[in-house]
Order: structure tokens, then C-alpha cells, then sequence
């Protein structure tokens, strides 16, 4: 069996702005510290929420280098470095390994449209060029492909690829990816919605947006779900279910950025072309997030 990168809950941690859309660094720091002190068990830096593909090459190296430095080995820290230009993700890849981050996460290439072989090879190449574990995100709803069963057993036979976040929202797809790979790839869910069915299926944890808001409550999801305590994993999901669903009420990470707001942080918006949501969504939002107490929690 493979080395498990975490098991549990990791937060796809939103990038807070600075008014002027720069990258506010002291924010992202009191954010960090809030997830490890409520029990998330990894941070997952500069993916699709922390607007990774609003970055410039500068700063995404400062935020991984930021968040290994503040988070200190206290959890892994796991950097996006996925991109459509294999070259560029080697380079960056590489980068974050030597900046200390614990693993990668590579979404599947974008708009280029692969075709199997080509995204095998893409994934191999940046396999080859570091040591790290490696988690593929597979979400096609975003990049327009999907990678294939039989290419994920492929790759599962690669050393370093070692897991896979599954946002297709499949869940027969999940069955048959822990049917054919076994112990040889994790599986993630990459829904929040989602984190009991796929962990019931022998899924690991989540990588998770409603962590941001609520760490506590997405940790002991997945924890009661790895003690094989279902009833109340599931209890506790449909509770958090409204709100969860209210924070892909528009395009993510526009509805997480107004909840951390919201909560008291100082989130920002989000980078053109993503702008602020709606004012029926920033209600509908509010609403949910007060049955849970979390208006202004932050001081």
C-alpha cells in the first residue's frame, strides 16, 4: 500500500485579497492558524479556490513558500500545480517540492483536450521530474476532460501518484476506481456534498471548500466516517448539507470569499473575470450561515 498523504479533512483554502487585488498575506496567515487550531488535517494551497489561475508565477510560488513557513509541519501542506502546459507544471512542481510543500495536487489539463494517452503522459512527465506524492483532481466539469478509469489504473501503477481527488460526481464512478486500483491510489472526495458516500466506498477523506467556514464540523465528518461511525457522519452532513450547498451558489470561490467575509474575516473579492455574486445569493448565503452561528464569529 501506498503512503497516505493525509486521511480526514483537508481545505481548499480561499487566497484572501487585499482591496487593490493584491494577495493579503496577513489574512491568509490568521486563516491557516484558524483551520489547523478547529482540526482540519491538511492544507491544500493554490488550487480552484485560492484562484490559482488568477496568479501570477510570482505569486503562486510566494503562497506555497507562505503557507509551508506558517503552517510549520504542523499539517502537510499540499500545492495546485496543475496547469495544460506540461512543461510549466514540471517547473512549478518542482518549485513547490523545494520549497518544502508535502505533496501536489495536478488538475487535469484544461482546454488543450487530451486525449488518454496524452493526459498519461502528462501526469508521468511530472511524475518522473519530482519525488513528492502526487494527488490527480479530475473535476471536468471545469477543464472539459475527464480522465479515464482505465488511465487512472495506469497511472495508480506509477510510484509517486498516489491519489485522486474525485470531483466528477460520480458515484459509480468511485466504486469502479476502488475496484480496479485497490490500495494503490487514495481516493478524495472532491464534494463536499459528497464526503460519506465516498468514504463509505473506502474513500480517505475530503479536500474540501465548506472547511474554510467549517473546519470542526468537515473534520468530524470524515473522522466519524474513518471510524465507521456512518449514522452520525451522515447526521452531521445533512445538517451542514444547506450550507454547503449555498457555498456553490455561484461559481466557487465567489460564494466562500462572501462567507469568510461574512464570518469576520478579511476575504476580499475575488480576481476578474470572477466578480461578487448576486445580492439574492449573498442573502441566501447569510441565512444559512446564521443557523449555524457563524455571522461575525471572527474578531
Amino acid at each position: 500500500m501506498k503512503k497516505i498523504i493525509f486521511t480526514g479533512a483537508g481545505v481548499a483554502i480561499a487566497t484572501p485579497m487585499n482591496a487593490d487585488g493584491s494577495i493579503n498575506y496577513e489574512e491568509l496567515g490568521r486563516l491557516i492558524d484558524f483551520q489547523i487550531d478547529n482540526g482540519t488535517d491538511a492544507v491544500i494551497i493554490c488550487g480552484t479556490t485560492g484562484e490559482s489561475s488568477t496568479m501570477t508565477d510570482e505569486e503562486h510560488i510566494e503562497c506555497i513558500d507562505f503557507a509551508v513557513k506558517r503552517v510549520g509541519g504542523r499539517i502537510p501542506v499540499i500545492a495546485g500545480t496543475g496547469s495544460n502546459h506540461t512543461d510549466y507544471a514540471v517547473n512549478l512542481s518542482k518549485k513547490a517540492e523545494a520549497l518544502g510543500a508535502d505533496g501536489l495536487l495536478l488538475v487535469t489539463p484544461y482546454y488543450n483536450k487530451a486525449s488518454q494517452e496524452g493526459l498519461y503522459r502528462h501526469y508521468k512527465a511530472i511524475a518522473d521530474a519530482v519525488t513528492l506524492p502526487i494527488i490527480l483532481y479530475n473535476v471536468p466539469s471545469r477543464t472539459g476532460t475527464s480522465i479515464a478509469l482505465e488511465t487512472v489504473k495506469r497511472l495508480s501503477e506509477i510510484e509517486n501518484i498516489v491519489a485522486i481527488k474525485e470531483a466528477s460526481g460520480d458515484i459509480s464512478r468511485v466504486a469502479k476506481i476502488r475496484e480496479l486500483c485497490g490500495d494503490d491510489i487514495t481516493i478524495y472526495s472532491g464534494n463536499d456534498d459528497q464526503i460519506v458516500p465516498i468514504m463509505s466506498l473506502g474513500g480517505k477523506g475530503v479536500i474540501s471548500v465548506l472547511s474554510n467556514c467549517m473546519p470542526r464540523e468537515t473534520h468530524d465528518i470524515a473522522a466519524l466516517c474513518l471510524e465507521n461511525r456512518y449514522d452520525e457522519a451522515s447526521a452531521l452532513a445533512i445538517k451542514t448539507l444547506g450550507f454547503a450547498n449555498a457555498l456553490f451558489c455561484d461559481v466557487n470561490p465567489i460564494p466562500v470569499k462572501e462567507a469568510l467575509n461574512i464570518m469576520g474575516f478579511k476575504a476580499g473579492s475575488c480576481r476578474l473575470p470572477l466578480c461578487d455574486t448576486s445580492d439574492a445569493n449573498k442573502a441566501k448565503i447569510r441565512a444559512e450561515m446564521e443557523k449555524h452561528g457563524l455571522v461575525g464569529i471572527i474578531k
